[in-house]
């Protein structure tokens, strides 16, 4: 096959490359060894978030602790039963070629899938994504263990389950399945959960998960699973079920980078502002390192999309990139934390206010905090924890990114009473 572009996987970013580009008239082939639309639709973000939704909805009294109609409804609703037909047809009906199965890299602006050569007269684009990354622990291979795609699919709450991992993806669907009755553990190797975040947030959520009854042990090394008639012990617990969320990788090996001189053995892919990996080769989303989320790689595929194009493109910025761990409270971050800010040398000031000493903290009886770190006069960091903790966050992603200073945000008028307001609170502890 000839055409102009290859899209290496057909994840939310690689499928808007290769929608935008057969749009435009190119002729484009995305390459997908398992389903159109990625992680996100299937097995993220998506039905990540129905599950949460629901596990609010049982905390607050609204539904029964059933998980019957929100299996029924992942599995019908949002997934189609895990079926691509209609992403599928969506990028075909645009023009595009969909070719089914694992695509490697084999040269210049060719890819190989099973024994059909792709080539291409303008170039790749690898959108490849990332898999669960599991840890070599002795016994663990050869058992049922759960990644996140398990753990979505699953028809049945189980009465006990382990978490391996205390990140974003293991504290929600930990919180999820304790709502929903099961006994929780968390283990965490580190000192604290969602650890690349303010030491605050993950002191935020093991407060919230203590009061819930999830059992959260940080600082623990596993070195041995055991699977047996009682399930999986490690650590010293035993549940009948175990999600292993230890993170994700990139196998840059089965995508054959080598053969276009890049290095196989990295963790991501470097790339320049345009998003290029080498001549003709462009790459984002997780496969760059940049941050594994689904806007991630919506924003690199819109820079993508131009400069194939040939259209005014902007340069990746990477000092306001935001994201949210849904938990209840939710905590939305962007930009550096305080110890990421100071190891790079810079003059921090840090503002800190309680949700709770607000007015609308208080009314709500809410659980939260607002922590601004700022530096030569405007914000580089800052974390909004507590109720809608992902959309108050929005008009600190603004301030970051745009670098408005301190001094203008202080002169804001900010609505009372919101949760927002907080955010003056901690501009004036700035100054204290």
């Amino acid at each position: 096959m000839d055409v102009d572009v290859i899209v290496l996987g057909m994840g939310p970013g690689g499928e808007d490359v290769a929608g935008r580009l057969a749009e435009a008239g190119l002729r484009v082939a995305g390459v997908e060894a398992n389903l159109v639309g990625g992680e996100c639709p299937y097995w993220g973000c998506i039905p990540s978030k129905m599950m949460l939704h629901a596990a609010d909805q049982v905390a607050k009294g609204a539904l029964p602790p059933d998980w019957g109609p929100l299996a029924r409804r992942i599995r019908e609703e949002a997934t189609d039963d895990w079926n691509d037909k209609v992403a599928a047809d969506r990028f075909t009906g645009k023009g595009g070629h969909l070719v089914r199965g694992h695509g490697r890299i084999t040269g210049a602006n060719e890819v190989t899938v099973g024994d059909r050569v792709i080539r291409a007269s303008r170039g790749i684009v690898i959108a490849s994504g990332s898999q669960p990354a599991v840890p070599p622990i002795e016994g663990l291979e050869g058992t049922p263990y759960w990644t996140n795609h398990q753990a979505i699919e699953t028809e049945t709450v189980p009465e006990s389950l382990i978490v391996l991992g205390g990140g974003a993806v293991g504290v929600e669907l930990a919180q999820v399945f304790s709502r929903f009755g099961a006994r929780v553990t968390v283990l965490e190797g580190l000192d604290r959960l969602v650890a690349i975040e303010e030491p605050e947030g993950g002191e935020l959520i093991a407060k919230a998960f203590a009061d819930e009854g999830i059992d959260v042990r940080t600082g623990v090394k596993v070195s041995r699973v055991t699977y047996g008639d009682d399930g999986f012990t490690l650590a010293g617990v035993t549940a009948s079920r175990l999600l292993v969320a230890t993170g994700r990788r990139v196998d840059l090996k089965a995508l054959g980078v080598a053969a276009i001189g890049l290095d196989e053995s990295a963790r991501a892919i470097p790339v320049d502002g345009r998003m290029r990996a080498a001549e003709g080769v462009w790459a984002l989303g997780d496969a760059v390192g940049k941050g594994a989320f689904t806007h991630m790689s919506m924003y690199h595929a819109d820079i993508i999309v131009k400069e194939i194009l040939g259209e005014p493109a902007y340069e990746a910025e990477y000092h306001a990139v935001p994201r949210v761990t849904f938990t209840d409270p939710e905590v939305g971050a962007v930009g550096l934390t305080e110890a990421q800010a100071r190891e790079k040398g810079l003059d921090v000031r840090v503002g800190f206010t309680d949700l709770a000493e607000s007015t609308r903290g208080w009314i709500a009886q809410a659980r939260g905090f607002v922590k601004l770190v700022a530096a030569d006069g405007v914000l580089v960091g800052a974390t909004n924890a507590g109720p809608s903790g992902g959309e108050v966050l929005s008009m600190l992603t603004l301030a970051v990114h745009e670098r408005v200073p301190v001094r203008r945000l202080s002169q804001m008028i900010y609505a009372y009473p919101t949760f927002h307001r907080a955010v003056s609170a901690a501009l004036a502890d700035l100054d204290r």
